[in-house]
């Protein structure tokens, strides 16, 4: 009873307090119901004023630039939310409630205890909010995020790939520090912080800092601009506090990227603060510098990238960017184009010029052209002073005056000048202190524009022995060399009416005057200060006798391009001249230079000089004697260049070769090699060539030769000046025992490019030659014409610095080292059938970059399957021509040296039946990288060619993604050129050229996928698909393609349908409901507009097809933005061409016919207007070429095919070997805007024009005739009509009359002509040329005829006709001499 008692009052008193506890709270919040009102009103004022604190710290650190906390910013979103929606709500029912309650008079119970209740709800979360409302920050410092795109950064390709070059080297966990170098200007600071933008945006790092250090190094700038990017604040007073500061801030970033612009000199990292290497390993420093040495020697930059000039397709879009749409105006265009190129392609200098002629008039545009011709220390408004300020801060940050005033010397030079000319002037100067020898000086020199290139004020050229400088830099040095050093300049296009004042010449250190820009000078030049003198390229200008007579300090005198029949007597005043350059020159009498005692430097380079005269012997201080390419220097008298016992350096390369043999007793004519060579005891440098290697006497070279390219046999050719890298060449054709003494030996420890050939007796080269020896020095060897050569070197032979290497015409090579032993001459290793590697597991060469094997009939493997480790893993470049055994070039176990080749060229290989055997390799895992290097493919005449690659099956698809270029001529049997998995994936492809191929699809079939594929060629320009007779399509099954930037595509008509063609049959080989092949399936391919949209040149062959081109079968979209059309049928027969097509091509600009028959050009009816002959005018030509053209009897003659033809607008027009041209036609339509005539080998033309049509010729300024055996005159008059004409050129500037065997003058006719602008007339091989014209004759400009148009003889008698006179007697006489000259030359063979 109790239990239950218990649990009833348990269940009561719950109850209750279920009950009456919330009945308590209810009437609470009835009797509190106007506190708790007001209660929620208090608190939301305090919230209001909270607020408004917060407020104002926001706006505050807003103003400041910087970042809101989230929290803040999240809490007063809140507040607003709550004060103006929740609360107010709230306050608004309580009114409302009031008014609605009895009239005002009672209250509603209901209502107001919901009101309270609510009241002290929203009160609770006030004060919540208000808690949370203490914020110290409200706000924090940010590190600025680079910007979504660069200012000025332009994506050209040239940018392009350094930048992406920075990014690979910025991903390489091994490459700390890289850096970037180039010219002020050039964009070094806009690339870099497009780097800065992408790795932020790719996230490749956390955060990103630049500074900027500039000349003024001042670490503690450089530090506050890390920190500001870091929002960090210093407190530390010291430079050391503030660097340790910074180095703990940059070591909590676990990846950061710290870019240091503009370095001029080594920073310590550590002294700035910044953490590297061991101390941080996500920490990378990317530096720029005008200067390499800096980032490589100062800076110790593990990678660097050279930020080079535009190419001219850049600099002219950058340019008219820059300059508007107005350049590309017909009459602004022009102009514009030439101020562009005075821009030098550098982007500070385009972006100047072109803002500053920006909406400008065409009188502006030719004055700052005129301007940037001609710059000049007084008015140098064509070089901005942007760009004028960069480069002078270059020049002055130079390290020393001597280096500062070499470089002012180089930009005299000009454009790829030689070093050997900049040694001859600093020595003639004495510009540096403490050199002694040529050697010396060399030295100096090679370091000092080693310097200059590192700083960007110099350029690379062919090689090391050359430089070269850009026209902007050039321009500001001379600028700078006129105001600081007096030198007074004239180049090219400058005009001096007359020479300048006595006072202005007296205060000149050096005077240069450029081409045919004077024309005459003074009797005396009154020049007392003058110590450097040069003159160029005016052969007609005579210097007077006394010229030199007031210049008695001259240390330098350079005359190039000049005539002498006698050099200025006063020239023997010249006491302290110790440098003379007679380059380029036809010299006669130059025996006065026997008098000059002092000189050290004798130049003749590349003159006209038929005998060195005997009083140079008399120059026994000379040290440097140069007679380059002297060809026709005969005579070197005897004990002439023995006596120069001074002479250190010796240069007769392609020069005189009519070394006599040492007889006793008999008188010489011509100097002897040994007697002239063992009295040169100081002689360093020798470049010579002996043809007869009998007549070369036993120890005639020495070790005291450090330079030398020696050349000993018969003809070797003339070489480009880019044709030798190393100081030290020998080339040797060894059909005697030349190498077996002579001091041969001597020579070939040290030699760097070794040619051999015709090797007699020889069975391994390099042991025979030096014994076994090693070759350390060696860089370059080529070997060929070897019928018993076996093997190239010995077995442990080492070629460390090996680099280039060609063996060519070795019928009997083997190996390149023999295996297991020297070599062996039995008869049966003569018939030793096992196939050998050229290159076994002996051959050592670790640097070869260059390789090419040729004529090696009895290889039939390149390399062996396990090569020497580290041997051609540098090979980039290589050639393989008639090897005829080859069956693959790369088998699947040679593929390691795939790994850095970059260029493969393969021809003439009959047996060759694929190049990369790779079956089902797996590239990344055989060469440890993702993707071939092979930028390069070209192969030809592989008659038994079946494939490229022989598989369809590659570890990784994309392998060959590198490839740029490939081109494959006369290979028969091949059927297509990619497989699928490559033709897929070649996103660097930009040239394709296939020709005279079997090639029936260019990617392989295979096994045909059911879903279409898309091919896509985003960088191909240039497509050439040519004489396929078995092309049937692209790719046998369903695909797209697409190359959105091609501009040039040669093809056949045919060619062409087949695959730009909308819908074509496709052969897919299925099978019907009869259970037979239905190889008729038709398939839609692709719109034509999204595959060309940017096609600009089309070249057709073979025009079979073109009546369904040209009836509206085809396309039209493929043709609008057509400029080139050109029509060649040399490999086909000339098919009809209806001159309607012509008119397709609404923006043709430039129009060729090759090996076409003018009789199949179509004119029908109905094409123009309603008249049949009216004529096809086509406005927008303005080039026109016929080249080896038929039945072209006229140019214009209306009754003739191409007379329908009609350009009103043509500017250019060729004619080459043309042999049934008669002469141009009487009809001018298409002459009135000529501005170039090139007529070439056409061999029936007796004349070019009548006088009418010459008379509309009044635009043309350049006109060239040549190889016209039968004509007889230019102008001919015309018969029957006898009046006489005045007839003007008076825009033409150059006339070429080259070949004209019958020439017997311009005109015949007693006409007027005039020649206002004629500046260079070149008349060569014209015999029977006696007068120019019979008629008056007017050329106020012209100075001189030459007599070539690449040698420098110039004649000139005081006007045209006389001088053409003289040039007929001359001839007469010059080709007797000769006759009686070569009678007497002894018989070299």
């Amino acid at each position: 009873m109790e239990f239950v008692i218990g649990i009833a009052s348990s269940i009561v008193t719950i109850a209750a307090e279920y009950t009456i506890a919330p009945i308590k709270n209810q009437i609470k919040f009835l009797s509190n119901h106007e506190k708790s009102v007001q209660s929620l009103k208090d608190q939301v004022e305090s919230l209001k004023d909270a607020r408004e604190r917060v407020r104002h710290s926001i706006d505050a650190a807003k103003r400041n630039g910087e970042e809101i906390e989230h929290d803040a910013d999240k809490w007063l979103t809140t507040v607003n939310k709550k004060i103006d929606e929740e609360v107010e709500r709230v306050i608004q029912d309580e009114e409302e409630a009031k008014k609605k309650c009895f009239l005002g008079l009672c209250p509603s119970f209901w209502t107001r205890y919901k009101h309270s209740m609510k009241a002290e709800e929203e009160t609770k979360a006030v004060a919540e909010l208000l808690g949370r409302g203490k914020f110290d920050p409200v706000s924090y410092r940010t590190a600025p995020e680079p910007p979504t795109s660069v200012k000025g950064f332009e994506a050209f390709e040239s940018r392009r790939l350094v930048l992406n070059g920075i990014m690979e080297a910025l991903n390489d966990a091994t490459i700390k520090v890289i850096g970037v170098h180039g010219m002020g200007g050039v964009g070094k600071t806009t690339l870099v912080k497009e780097v800065a933008r992408q790795v932020k945006e790719g996230q490749l790092f956390d955060s990103v800092v630049i500074a900027t250090v500039t000349q003024t190094l001042d670490v503690e700038k450089i530090q506050n601009q890390i920190a500001d990017l870091l929002g960090l604040k210093f407190e530390e007073p010291s430079m050391v506090g503030r660097a340790l500061r910074l180095r703990e801030r940059l070591n909590k970033e676990k990846k950061i990227l710290v870019i240091l612009d503009d370095i001029w000199a080594s920073l310590d990292l550590e002294e700035v603060g910044i953490p590297f290497g061991n101390e941080h390993e996500g920490c990378k420093v990317l530096l720029t510098s005008r200067d390499l040495n800096v980032l490589s020697s100062g800076m110790d930059t593990q990678k660097n990238f050279l930020v080079g000039l535009l190419n001219e397709e850049e600099a002219w879009a950058l340019f008219k960017k820059m300059a508007g749409d107005c350049v590309e105006s017909c009459d602004l265009h022009p102009t514009a184009i030439e101020v562009a190129k005075k821009s030098a392609r550098l982007p500070i200098a385009i972006a100047t010029v072109a803002r500053a002629l920006r909406n400008k008039s065409l009188f502006e545009w030719k004055n700052a052209l005129r301007e940037l011709n001609r710059p000049s220390s007084g008015n140098f408004a064509g070089v901005t002073p942007a760009v004028y300020s960069a480069i002078e801060l270059s020049y002055n940050y130079l390290e020393s005056e001597e280096v500062k005033l070499t470089f002012l010397l180089c930009s005299l030079m000009g454009h790829d000048a030689l070093i050997r000319d900049l040694v001859k002037y600093v020595i003639g100067l004495g510009c540096f202190q403490g050199v002694y020898t040529i050697k010396e000086a060399r030295y100096k020199v090679l370091t000092v524009v080693s310097n200059l290139k590192a700083s960007c004020l110099l350029l690379d050229s062919y090689n090391n022995e050359w430089f070269d400088i850009h026209d902007v830099v050039c321009a500001v040095a001379i600028s700078i060399a006129s105001r600081d050093h007096h030198m007074f300049v004239l180049r090219y296009g400058d005009v001096l009416k007359e020479w300048p004042d006595k006072e202005r010449m007296n205060n000149c250190w050096a005077i240069n005057v450029g081409s045919r820009i004077i024309t005459e000078l003074p009797d005396e030049m009154e020049c007392s200060g003058l110590s450097f003198f040069c003159m160029s390229r005016n052969g007609s200008l005579k210097i007077p006798a006394n010229f030199f007579r007031r210049t008695e300090r001259l240390k330098v005198l350079d005359f190039t391009g000049m005539h002498f029949p006698s050099l200025p007597v006063s020239i023997n005043l010249l006491t302290n001249l110790r440098t003379l350059c007679l380059d380029g020159c036809a010299l006669e009498d130059i025996s006065i230079i026997g008098k000059l005692k002092s000189l050290e430097i004798l130049s003749f380079l590349q003159s006209d000089i038929k005998a060195l005269p005997r009083e140079i012997a008399q120059l026994t201080r000379l040290r440097l004697l140069d007679l380059s390419h002297c060809t026709t220097l005969k005579i070197i008298p005897p004990n002439v260049l023995s006596n120069l016992s001074n002479l250190e350096e010796l240069y007769m390369e392609d020069c005189f070769v009519q070394w006599e043999e040492e007889v006793p007793g008999s008188e010489r004519r011509n100097a002897s090699l040994l007697e002239e060579l063992k009295h040169l005891t100081h002689l360093t440098t020798l470049y010579v060539h002996i043809p007869n290697a009998r007549i070369v006497p036993e120890r005639l070279f020495t070790e005291t030769l450090d330079r030398y390219r020696i050349f000993i046999g018969y003809y070797f050719g003339r070489s480009r000046p880019d044709a030798y890298e190393y100081s030290r060449t020998l080339k040797l054709k060894l059909y005697t025992s030349i190498y077996k003494d002579h001091g041969v030996k001597i020579l070939l420890k040290k030699t760097e490019d070794l040619y051999l050939a015709q090797l007699k007796g020889i069975k391994n080269v390099l042991d025979e030659l030096n014994n076994g020896e090693d070759f350390p020095y060696l860089k370059k060897l080529h070997i060929q014409d070897g019928l018993e050569v076996q093997y190239i070197a010995a077995e442990k032979m080492e070629f460390g610095q090996l680099q280039s290497m060609t063996l060519q015409d070795l019928p009997q090579l083997v190996s390149f080292t023999p295996e297991g032993r020297r070599y062996s001459t039995s008869q049966q290793e003569q018939e030793d059938t096992t196939t050998k590697p050229l290159f076994n597991k002996q051959a050592a060469v670790p640097s070869l970059k260059r390789m090419k094997i040729s004529h090696l009939r009895n290889v039939q493997m390149i390399f062996h399957n396990e090569l020497l480790a580290g041997s051609f893993c540098k090979l980039e470049e290589m050639e393989v021509q008639y090897c005829h055994q080859l069956s693959a070039i790369f088998s699947s176990t040679a593929i390691g040296i795939f790994q850095c080749l970059e260029k493969l060229k393969v021809s003439y290989c009959d047996s060759l039946e694929q190049i990369f055997e790779l079956g089902g390799l797996n590239i990344e895992k055989t060469l440890g990288v993702e993707y071939s290097q092979l930028k390069e493919l070209d192969i030809s005449w592989l008659p038994a060619l079946k494939h490229v690659w022989n598989n369809d099956y590659f570890g990784i698809p994309s392998a060959f993604q590198n490839l740029r270029r490939v081109k494959a001529f006369y290979c028969w049997s091949l059927k297509n050129l990619f497989p699928v998995s490559i033709a897929k994936d070649l996103p660097q492809l930009e040239y394709l050229r296939i020709s005279s191929c079997g090639v029936e699809e260019l990617v392989s079939g295979g096994e045909i996928l059911e879903q279409p594929i898309r091919f896509k060629f985003p960088q191909m320009s240039s497509l050439v698909l040519t004489n396929l007779n078995e092309f049937k399509w692209f790719y046998p099954g369903q695909h797209t393609i697409v190359w959105p930037i091609l501009k040039t595509l040669m093809t056949d008509c045919s060619t062409l349908l087949k695959i730009v063609a909308s819908e074509r049959l496709i052969s897919t080989q299925e099978v019907n409901a009869n259970g037979q092949r239905d190889s008729t399936i038709r398939q839609q391919l692709f719109l034509v507009e999204e595959v060309t949209p940017k096609l600009e040149e089309l070249r057709l062959q073979k025009l079979d097809e073109i009546a369904i081109m040209s009836d509206g079968q085809f396309p039209e979209d493929l043709f609008h933005q057509i400029k080139v059309f050109e029509v060649n049928c040399f490999t086909g027969r000339s098919a009809s061409f209806p001159i309607s097509f012509l008119q397709r091509l609404y923006k043709l600009e430039n129009l060729v016919f090759k090996w076409f028959d003018f009789k199949n050009l179509i004119c029908r009816e109905g094409d123009v207007g309603e008249k049949p002959d009216a004529g096809r005018v086509l406005s927008g030509v303005g080039k026109l070429k016929l080249a080896y053209c038929k039945n072209v009897t006229h140019i214009w003659k209306k009754d003739l095919e191409l007379g329908h033809i009609i350009l009103p607008n043509l500017e250019t027009l060729e004619v080459w070997w043309c042999d049934d041209l008669i002469n141009f036609g009487s009809s001018s339509s298409s002459f009135q805007n000529l501005t170039t005539l090139q007529v070439e080998g056409c061999n029936m033309m007796m004349n070019l024009v009548p006088p009418s049509v010459a008379q509309n010729l009044v635009h043309l300024k350049e006109m060239r005739m040549a190889r016209c055996n039968t004509m007889k005159e230019i102008v001919a008059n015309s018969e029957g009509d006898e009046a006489t004409y005045e007839i003007t050129f008076r825009k033409l500037k150059y006339l070429e009359l080259n070949c004209l065997k019958n020439l017997a003058s311009f005109c015949p006719g007693n006409h007027t002509f005039k020649f206002p602008s004629l500046e260079e007339l070149i008349v060569t091989g014209c015999p029977r040329l006696k007068v120019f014209c019979h008629g008056v004759l007017s050329t106020p400009q012209l100075q001189r005829v030459k007599e070539s148009d690449h040698h420098n003889r110039e004649r000139w008698a005081g006007d045209l006709n006389t001088t053409i006179q003289l040039l007929y007697t001359q001839k007469n006489v010059q080709n007797s001499e000769v006759g009686e000259l070569n009678l007497q030359l002894p018989n070299l063979e």
